[in-house]
């Protein structure tokens, strides 16, 4: 044995929802080897000691853009109609090493905050899955795809540049690490672009097994416009290209029809409520008792950093539980096991990772998070489920362990050099993304 972790308490997450007090987890191989009220005759290599802690599974952060990290705080303040344009002003400036810079930040703040694996939809997908190699979190990779095919084009997804590069980065990426790291194919959303891209991409996802990523029903506006323009809904029209034969992680989802999300979840999409970057744009949030109903499945996302502020998802699971709380009309409306099962469960469904991860569970990965509940603010306790989503913080997270590896510990961050990351950020990405045209 590996690891054990010694007299903790032990939020499974497993088909019966089990809390354990005094518990014992043991890790072999990556893998969790045992769970236990007693401790394990097999002696360890390693204790770490649980007192005063609870294990919990890694939190999966189903939607984000990694290398918008350097642009935390720039835009939080400006009108919406001057936003885009000002994010695109400086993405022009961006470059590989920029990215990779800013998802290394990104990937650290996730750690801190108890986020073992994360779906990233963005550009620089090579840079992105440099990052996440190099620190050893998991991660689904997509290239955040966009442009209209003209009419009068031919298109050919073979000599097509951005279907190239995603080519690329599949053969190099895609199932790195024992498919620690996945790469999906993805599009911002229906409004960049236009179906011979969709269709290319779909077949190709399914030829590849790959995922699909997308921004989806993020405004009225858009489902509007998409309806006047092509007299279907975004979801429906997606659908009538091939785009749902594979599986969907659809962002938002905030203004589809009844009769869309009946269609994802009949074709075993999730969607991705990412509340506090809707709040924070002045949009919708997840319809999401609506879309359960449906048959869909339904993940937390934080966005981007300059979409939402931070990476901690603790913050997510809270706002969410009030949301759909107000939504719902009462305490009842969204239980505290439903949130965090989003944080976990159903995130490790939409990345394609449930067989191995988002429980505590023997013979899956040892993707575990440590909470201090020693904190003031999180005694006493009288449901560790509920003051996992309710009391705790991103904050309160002492160790971050990815398959048996400790990935951030008290401050700690054994593989990031953080002192490095933040030399390049300001000693290259931040002048480089902010310099003066000449």
């Amino acid at each position: 044995m590996d690891t054990l972790i010694s007299n903790v308490t032990v939020v499974t997450m497993n088909e019966k929802m089990e809390v354990l007090f005094g518990a014992y987890i043991g890790v072999t191989g990556g893998k969790i080897s045992y769970i236990g009220k007693k401790a394990p005759e097999e002696k360890p290599a390693t204790i770490v000691d649980g007192t005063g802690m609870v294990a919990m599974p890694g939190l999966i952060n189903c939607h984000t853009h990694l290398a918008t990290t350097a642009l935390r705080s720039y835009l939080d303040d400006v009108p919406g109609h001057e936003q885009l344009e000002q994010l695109l002003q400086k993405e022009a400036k961006m470059d590989s090493r920029c990215a990779k810079a800013s998802a290394l930040l990104g990937i650290a703040e996730c750690l801190r905050f108890g986020i073992t694996s994360v779906s990233d939809l963005y550009y620089y997908p090579d840079a992105t899955a440099e990052a996440a190699a190099e620190s050893g979190i998991k991660a689904n990779v997509a290239l955040s795809s966009y442009r209209f095919v003209d009419e009068n084009e031919e298109f050919d997804f073979e000599t097509d540049e951005q279907c190239r590069e995603l080519c690329r980065v599949v053969d190099k990426w895609h199932g790195y690490d024992d498919s620690r790291i996945k790469v999906d194919a993805g599009i911002y959303a229906e409004y960049t672009s236009n179906h011979p891209l969709w269709e290319g991409l779909a077949d190709y996802a399914l030829e590849k097994g790959l995922g699909m990523q997308l921004h989806l029903a993020q405004t009225q506006e858009e489902a509007d416009s998409c309806l006047d323009r092509t007299g279907l809904g975004p979801a429906e029209l997606l659908g009538c290209h091939r785009m749902l034969n594979v599986p969907v992680t659809a962002t938002d989802c905030a203004y589809l029809t009844e009769e869309e999300r009946k269609l994802l979840g009949k074709k075993k999409a999730s969607a991705v409520a990412t509340p506090i970057a809707s709040y924070k744009a002045g949009q919708g949030s997840t319809p999401i008792t609506d879309c359960v109903k449906a048959g869909m499945n339904v993940a937390l996302g934080t966005g981007g950093a300059v979409e939402c502020g931070n990476l901690d998802l603790f913050e997510v699971m809270r706002l969410t539980a009030l949301d759909q709380r107000v939504k719902g009309g009462g305490a009842d409306g969204m239980p505290s096991s439903a949130v965090l099962m989003m944080a976990t469960v159903c995130g490790a469904r939409a990345q394609g990772r449930a067989a191995d991860t988002g429980m505590l569970k023997e013979g899956f990965d040892a993707d575990i998070v440590l909470v201090d509940f020693s904190a003031p603010h999180l005694m006493p306790c009288h449901n560790v489920v509920s003051a996992l989503v309710f009391g705790a913080k991103g904050g309160d997270v002492a160790m971050t362990m990815v398959r048996g590896k400790i990935l951030y510990q008290n401050g700690q961050f054994p593989t990031i050099d953080l002192k490095n990351v933040v030399e390049e950020l300001t000693g290259y990405a931040i002048p480089k993304l902010f310099a003066e045209a000449e």
